[in-house]
């Protein structure tokens, strides 16, 4: 069977601070107006910490809320529009086992939904102006889970900037990799945005063809308490080529097709993942720098 190409919709998102209530119906309101642009959309990306706002520090244990509550607010918004299912990826602060985490759900709105995953930030900058450590815990791990789109995995913001959290997802079979961002202004600005967009850039065309999978890059966009996120939200074919970007500064609607049979036909043109399944058990057995922590 041909594979079918599917719809996307990365939606580059303004943070609302400490108002989850405004968030929420925005989000619904962004679900709607996505699905109005294109009924066969499959899945809305939204970035990291879009339901809650991102930098709260303290105020984290005021606003986290468990994912099923989340799930459950974020299906009583869609269902009172009356929309069809449909698959939503969301970033927010969450209280799990008497932790908090920066965390991203997966999730079926409407008829047959639920929660299909969850991820929870590994790599929490504490340098500069994020003090994310302070505040929530670490996650544990990258896994990857089935969906309409096939098989995926998340990231949140700085995990991406390790290369091993992709290809951990890669191994476990993903061939989507969903990365929710909140990466303020910073750098030298220019007509494609301040520097670190740039940095983006490489990292979301990096992990793409080193994997041979499809990365998204959903970015927040606005102002927070006088930071500055840029959007310019991307994505990237299992090649590395960009095959879409959002706008800078302000909120978006961002499509993305994507062909799953592009995947199998890079990994057969360059089998790096099929390299790196034969070597990986190897080079953990035998690098020191593995070994030893």
């Amino acid at each position: 069977m041909t594979p079918v190409p599917r719809t996307i919709c990365i939606a580059q998102f303004r943070p609302d601070k400490s108002d989850p209530g405004s968030a929420l119906r925005r989000a619904g309101a962004t679900i709607e107006r996505a699905l109005d642009r294109d009924p066969n959309t499959r899945l809305i990306v939204f970035p990291e910490t879009a339901l809650t706002g991102y930098f709260l520090e303290g105020g984290v244990y005021e606003e986290a809320r468990t994912a099923p509550e989340w799930f459950q607010a974020l299906d009583g918004e869609h269902g009172r529009r009356g929309l069809p299912p449909v698959d939503v990826a969301a970033g927010f602060y969450e209280r799990h086992e008497r932790k908090f985490s920066n965390s991203a759900i997966y999730a079926r709105l409407g008829e047959g939904g639920g929660i299909v995953h969850v991820h929870r930030k590994v790599f929490l900058p504490t340098y500069g102006l994020f003090q994310e450590a302070r505040f929530v815990s670490p996650g544990a791990g990258v896994a990857a889970f089935d969906t309409r789109l096939g098989r995926t995995a998340m990231l949140v913001c700085e995990d991406a900037f390790h290369s091993v959290t992709g290809a951990l997802a890669a191994l476990d079979g993903a061939q989507l990799l969903l990365v929710l961002c909140a990466s303020p202004a910073r750098g030298a600005r220019s007509p494609d945005g301040p520097e670190n967009l740039a940095t983006w850039d490489v990292i979301g065309s990096r992990l793409a063809a080193e994997h041979g999978i499809f990365v998204i890059l959903a970015q927040l966009a606005g102002f927070e308490g006088g930071k500055g996120f840029p959007g310019g939200s991307t994505a990237y074919d299992p090649a590395g080529q960009r095959i879409a970007s959002g706008p800078l500064w302000d909120q978006a609607l961002v499509p993305v097709t994507i062909n799953p049979g592009d995947v199998s036909r890079v990994r057969g043109q360059a089998p790096h993942l099929a390299d790196l399944e034969q070597a990986w058990r190897r080079l953990m057995a035998n690098s020191p720098g593995a070994a030893d922590r």
